[in-house]
């Protein structure tokens, strides 16, 4: 006997998301008449027939988007969620919201029991380490974001991100201006693409100057960035301006400073890259180059919505404006 048709080759075959198909299905007003149209024309030449009652014991799960984050003790991340999960309840959205901890092992866990459980659409800021999980998605036919970080090619999941690029350079052309001869790069993880978009500003804006980069890696962090201000001062003397990879390593670098008695802004001048709200509240106040992650939290959520209710699947690659706010840290 032959399988019966799914909903996933109804979708397959009307060029649309298993989540489009689902709301068709549902007779939902978000879907246009030209892809109602496509679906029905796909069910009817699969032979699919709708079994509503099946359907209706799922219901508590339409409208249901999942939300992996790799690393929620990060504010950065933190902001992006929750910017994110209420721009999706504004629009009568629920989200399911999971946090892997850098764990891939975990990621897989958690996307598949989402899957399991009917969501509509999945925003991934992903862990390093396995494309498995995007795999489960792909079989699964469900609209899926890279957000922030990529880890698998744009064809398999479009990628949105902050202009990280744009906010190094911009970094660096600060500290240029403000006077620094020795400018470091501290944090990051050596071959991970998000460090070399962080670092690819900083690294091009020297070499026009004809300046040699000094990057110190290391998992970016408070306890990193406290560790990093010993190196500096023990092996690298010279060095009179930093750019760290995320706040949190600057925000440890100011403390490893202070500890040392080394005057922040005029001894070491100090960048940061977020803008998360501690910047503006410690002492010195830390510069930063802002990301505006709760608005781009927000668009995320139009962008996802806008694939799931009128199947308009965003372009491989989104890059959101980023700004530098110069502060104390950096300031003569």
């Amino acid at each position: 006997m032959d399988k019966r048709p799914t909903i996933i080759d109804v979708a397959t075959l009307a060029g649309v998301s298993k989540s489009t198909v689902s709301l068709v299905l549902q007779q939902s007003p978000l879907v246009k008449q030209e892809t109602r149209d496509d679906v029905r024309r796909a069910m009817a030449q699969l032979g699919y027939v709708y079994n509503r009652a099946a359907a209706n014991l799922r219901s508590s799960n339409a409208g249901l988007i999942g939300v992996v984050i790799n690393d929620l003790r990060n504010p950065f991340f933190t902001e992006f969620a929750t910017s994110l999960q209420m721009a999706l309840s504004a629009r009568g959205y629920a989200t399911v919201l999971a946090n892997t901890d850098e764990d891939p092992a975990l990621q897989t866990q958690v996307i598949g029991a989402m899957l399991e459980h009917g969501v509509s659409a999945l925003i991934v800021s992903p862990a390093y380490g396995d494309e498995t999980a995007f795999d489960a998605i792909a079989r699964a036919n469900v609209p899926a974001l890279q957000v922030l970080r990529q880890v698998v090619p744009t064809s398999r999941a479009p990628f949105a991100a902050p202009d990280y690029p744009t906010g190094s350079r911009l970094a660096t052309e600060h500290l240029l201006a403000q006077g620094a001869q020795h400018i470091a790069f501290v944090g990051g993880l050596e071959g991970r693409a998000v460090t070399q978009l962080r670092m690819s500003g900083y690294l091009a804006t020297l070499a026009a100057h004809g300046m040699t980069p000094l990057h110190l890696p290391g998992r970016p962090g408070r306890a990193f960035g406290r560790e990093a201000a010993r190196r500096l001062a023990e092996q690298h003397p010279s060095v009179d301006a930093v750019l760290c990879f995320n706040d949190l390593t600057a925000l440890g670098l100011l403390t490893g400073c202070t500890e040392q008695g080394r005057a922040i802004g005029q001894s070491l001048k100090i960048v940061g890259f977020d803008d998360i709200e501690d910047c503006a509240q410690v002492y010195p106040a830390l510069s930063s180059v802002r990301c505006d992650i709760a608005g781009f939290g927000q668009r995320m959520a139009e962008t996802v919505l806008e694939w799931l209710e009128n199947d308009h699947r965003p372009p491989p690659e989104t890059v959101t404006p980023v700004t530098l706010i110069p502060r104390a840290s950096s300031l003569s």
